[in-house]
């Protein structure tokens, strides 16, 4: 279980208090101390503590950072994340729209939760949205699991209306 309790966001200089370009923020939409536990798969607990063993952490508790310990520049993991992305797809997969951005990765992560089964509150819930959010956004992956959901709903039934 991961516990987020606040963010570091670029703001630019002319738009914060202290004039630096980040700015420390609690969780969007959420009071000012409150915090939101994320739950994680073991296989994803492991990774991120293999990380921590090899890579630390910073002074201020930072899974990731630069060389120095500072944050993450947006263009920094941007010609990274490019560069990934033309090392391992496909020429036609690096011309479309696919993980055209790190936060691409979210919006599948959804997905995949929900086109495992999982529970849409439950998806929801880890993704900090609202169930109506979920739905708006995420509705053709939802559109997709019909088949599966009738599936279901038989299997379910039959076991029902003839018990062994």
């Amino acid at each position: 279980m991961l516990t987020l309790r606040q963010g570091v966001v670029r703001a630019g200089r002319s738009w914060t208090d202290d004039g630096t370009a980040h700015e420390t923020r609690h969780l969007k939409a959420r009071a000012k101390n409150d915090s939101r536990p994320v739950p994680i798969p073991p296989h994803f607990v492991r990774l991120l503590r293999q990380h921590i063993a090899t890579h630390g952490t910073a002074p201020d508790g930072r899974v990731f950072r630069t060389n120095r310990d500072g944050l993450l520049q947006e263009t920094g993991y941007g010609e990274v994340w490019a560069k990934a992305r033309k090392d391992v797809l496909s020429e036609a997969e690096t011309s479309s729209l696919l993980a055209r951005r790190p936060y691409n990765l979210r919006h599948a992560g959804v997905s995949f939760w929900l086109s495992s089964g999982v529970d849409a509150m439950e998806c929801a819930r880890r993704a900090g949205h609202s169930i109506a959010v979920l739905h708006k956004v995420y509705a053709k992956v939802l559109d997709q699991t019909r088949e599966q959901g009738n599936s279901r709903i038989d299997a379910a039934l039959r076991e029902w209306i003839e018990p062994e």
